[in-house]
């Protein structure tokens, strides 16, 4: 099939992105008495602090890990560099920490390493991975699968959001919170029931479009992120995410008219901040999509009814899938297989 006469509804990107509500829903059941048991030893020896590691979308995965478990469990939580234990060789005191290591396929070398590096150095590692038998899982001493199921666009999209409902899952049992462990168990209704609407206006906003920020701030972040990572790699359209914070110090000066920005939200202290910014760019004549749940003013990408806001950034992140996929057709690309890409990258 042609890119002309490609139906966006029949790529994998479209059709693996649709399954992440029902992936999620069989993990949290099938991950019960592993996240349970986790939850329980960190209850009772609890880590002096947190460790993730992961590269591409999966480290977007660990940014949101390092908010929530900030936000809801009060520890500190760092990002280690993959490269200080494969290329430097350099240790890491990590004695009594909780390192988390994040992939999808569990083959890269570089983060077998870190993990292995990291138990040997009085780690806790637990890993966040897709294929459960894999060289990471046999580094870690505790393995919370995905259970994402085969992923065939190298555009990876189930098995992230697999990822982020994997650490709220371990939040929620590791703080014991009914609240968020009730609104967990609805994200697969809330991201069905978000599928309906439309966001054909920023797929048609972007169609031409060279270059845009992606705004989203605390649990958002990871989204914006992601968000500006996949329009690079399935649309060929440069993308920066960015802290709606932290494009206040430099980078909203490119921001004049006709410029683009997309913005994720989350009912939460961050909204009010991140939709004045946005105020701020449409007043500027920037062209800004706003998606955040509910219906706040300026908020112009809905996502349905409001949300805890650990939750909301899933459900955003999907539904920003099936738009960058179909905005990716209408550029002229096939968003399974972006030029240069594998689906398993192997760094050193």
């Amino acid at each position: 099939m042609s890119l002309m006469t490609l139906d966006p509804q029949s790529t994998h990107m479209y059709r693996e992105a649709e399954e992440a509500a029902d992936r999620i829903a069989a993990q949290l059941a099938a991950n019960a008495q592993a996240v349970g048991a986790l939850a329980r030893r960190l209850r009772e020896t609890p880590p002096r602090f947190v460790v993730t590691c992961a590269r591409g979308s999966s480290d977007h995965a660990a940014t949101f890990a390092k908010y929530v478990f900030e936000t809801e469990l009060g520890f500190p939580t760092a990002s280690a560099s993959p490269s200080v234990s494969s290329v430097y060789a350099s240790p890491l005191r990590l004695e009594g920490a909780l390192f988390v290591a994040i992939s999808q396929s569990g083959k890269s070398p570089d983060l077998v390493r870190n993990a292995e590096r990291a138990r040997d150095a009085g780690a806790h590692v637990v890993a966040l991975v897709n294929v459960a038998d894999s060289p990471l899982a046999a580094a870690a001493h505790d393995v919370i699968a995905l259970h994402a199921g085969p992923e065939l666009s190298v555009a990876a999209t189930k098995s992230y959001l697999c990822s982020l409902s994997a650490i709220v899952h371990i939040a929620a049992e590791w703080k014991g919170d009914a609240t968020l462990r009730a609104a967990l168990a609805g994200v697969p209704d809330a991201m069905r029931a978000a599928w309906r609407h439309d966001w054909a206006s920023l797929v048609d906003g972007l169609a031409n479009a060279r270059n845009l920020f992606v705004l989203g701030r605390g649990l958002g972040l990871g989204a914006a992120q992601e968000a500006a990572l996949k329009f690079k790699e399935t649309s060929g359209l440069h993308a920066e995410g960015f802290s709606s914070a932290e494009v206040k110090h430099g980078p909203m000066a490119l921001v004049g008219p006709d410029f683009p920005v997309l913005a994720f939200g989350q009912d939460d202290g961050t909204l009010a901040g991140t939709l004045a910014v946005a105020d701020e760019f449409r007043k500027r004549g920037a062209h800004v999509w706003v998606a955040a749940p509910g219906d706040p003013v300026g908020a112009n990408l809905p996502l349905g009814a409001p949300m805890h806001p650990v939750c909301a950034p899933l459900v955003a992140v999907r539904q920003f899938y099936r738009a960058v996929n179909a905005l990716a057709v209408r550029r002229g690309h096939n968003p399974d297989v972006p030029p240069h890409l594998n689906k398993v990258t192997e760094t050193v």
